[in-house]
């Protein structure tokens, strides 16, 4: 790995855990209206995919979009500023914390509903393919949205098509409160790309080098225009499905659970001579005071006014 891959690889995964404590700790404070759901122990699936994207690459994320959006690229002000339900944020303060998008970073949105991005994924992917584009469009999903309808529709439409779109699942071992080995009848979402004739791996989703090669490979193929893939990633997410979740159903004994992705990839990095030491605490560091900022910048955005419930409707 080259090592301007490996700091933007680590100053990633620390710009989302950061993040994402941070947005832990004021919904605690009481500055954030309605829900939260956060990424922290998923960073490795956001990083690692989106190390292979380029710019003009199409993502749809999921109601825990946090870590999809930053890897994007969005800007951490306007998103802090969003999830406060401030003016200047990147929905102007009214699309919160499970609305965050930004189309000029190819970030197509976030989404309330389980299983609503694949069909947004799927029509970018035709669009790239009726321009004659040679970008991708990937859809990150949970594992509890692996059993919705959408998923077998957007899959087998994909297939059918032969668009360049790459399906993401995020299996963090639960969706809300079920265990996936009790809501799925098969042992793996990997194995259901057989069904629709696209390549299906499971790859280790707490490490970020795996992930990356995995999308590698995928971005490749889509771009020769073979088609598109599924790849599972064997996560998990420290914290509860939203804030305020008591976690009851989950265990120290649970696969993953005691694992860090960013601390794992700091000492492979600092190993193999990627980062030294020093580089990886600027880094930390840097990524800490880029949230605080954010923080402050949304705390001085003000409240949207009521003429802008007019503004940006559409339907």
């Amino acid at each position: 790995m080259k090592k301007e891959q490996a700091r933007w690889i680590y100053k990633t995964m620390n710009e989302i855990r950061a993040f994402e404590e941070k947005v832990h700790k004021i919904f605690s404070d009481g500055k954030i209206p309605g829900f939260v759901h956060l990424y922290v122990g998923e960073e490795a699936v956001a990083t690692g995919v989106m190390s292979q994207l380029e710019d003009n690459d199409y993502i749809t994320s999921t109601h825990r979009g946090h870590g999809h959006a930053i890897a994007k690229g969005c800007d951490l002000n306007g998103m802090m500023a969003e999830i406060m339900g401030k003016k200047d944020g990147l929905g102007h303060g009214k699309g919160g914390s499970m609305h965050v998008a930004e189309i000029d970073k190819g970030m197509l949105g976030a989404n309330g509903i389980v299983s609503g991005g694949f069909g947004l994924a799927t029509g970018a992917g035709i669009s790239i393919r009726n321009q004659g584009k040679e970008n991708v469009a990937v859809c990150f999903f949970g594992d509890g949205a692996a059993n919705e309808g959408n998923f077998h529709e957007g899959l087998n439409f994909a297939s059918i098509l032969n668009l360049p779109v790459i399906f993401v699942c995020e299996n963090n071992q639960f969706g809300e409160g079920t265990t996936h080995r009790y809501a799925s009848a098969s042992e793996t979402i990997a194995e259901r790309a057989a069904a629709y004739n696209m390549p299906g791996v499971r790859v280790d989703g707490m490490d970020v080098v795996e992930v990356m090669e995995a999308t590698k490979k995928a971005v490749k193929r889509a771009k020769k225009g073979e088609g598109p893939t599924l790849i599972e990633c064997d996560t998990y997410r420290k914290y509860g499905h939203f804030e305020g979740d008591e976690q009851k159903v989950k265990s120290p004994d649970d696969r993953n659970a005691n694992k860090n992705a960013t601390e794992a990839f700091r000492k492979r990095a600092i190993k193999e001579k990627w980062l030294t030491a020093n580089e990886a605490k600027k880094i930390e560091e840097a990524a800490k005071q880029a949230v605080e900022d954010a923080v402050a910048f949304a705390d001085e955005s003000e409240l949207p006014d009521v003429e802008s419930l007019y503004k940006d409707v559409f339907a």
